[in-house]
């Protein structure tokens, strides 16, 4: 689509591709190394990606994790993601996972990890 941010990415803005993905860094990162893993194929979410699409991401997960914590040793854990609809906060209307890198200390309480999204829902 003509209009749509994640079909025209710059070139230097991709840090890794696959068969049917690329990754980018986060333009808004929550951490330090945040990365979105997008389709190349225009698709609104995750329950329109194909079953090619689908088989794909474990292995892009995995070799992100492996390829972050290579870049810093500080990452202890990750937050992985995806927004779909307006009403769970998807801003962009073209599929993208969030995998969040995370450090011992970088909040608070990290109890709860992703109910955050609604904080009195954190904490249990």
């Amino acid at each position: 689509m003509s209009n749509c941010i994640f079909c025209n990415l710059p070139s230097d803005r991709i840090v890794a591709e696959y068969k049917y993905f690329y990754v980018i860094r986060d333009a808004f990162p929550v951490t330090d190394l945040h990365s979105l893993i997008i389709t190349k194929r225009h698709v609104v979410s995750y329950f329109q990606c194909n079953q090619k699409e689908i088989n794909e991401l474990p292995l892009i997960l995995d070799t992100q994790k492996t390829e972050l914590t290579l870049i810093d040793d500080t990452i202890t854990g990750f937050n992985i993601g995806m927004n779909i609809g307006e009403d769970a906060g998807q801003t962009v209307f073209h599929f993208h996972m969030h995998i969040i890198p995370r450090r011992k200390g970088d909040t608070k309480n990290p109890k709860g990890g992703v109910r955050g999204v609604i904080p009195q829902k954190q904490s249990y």
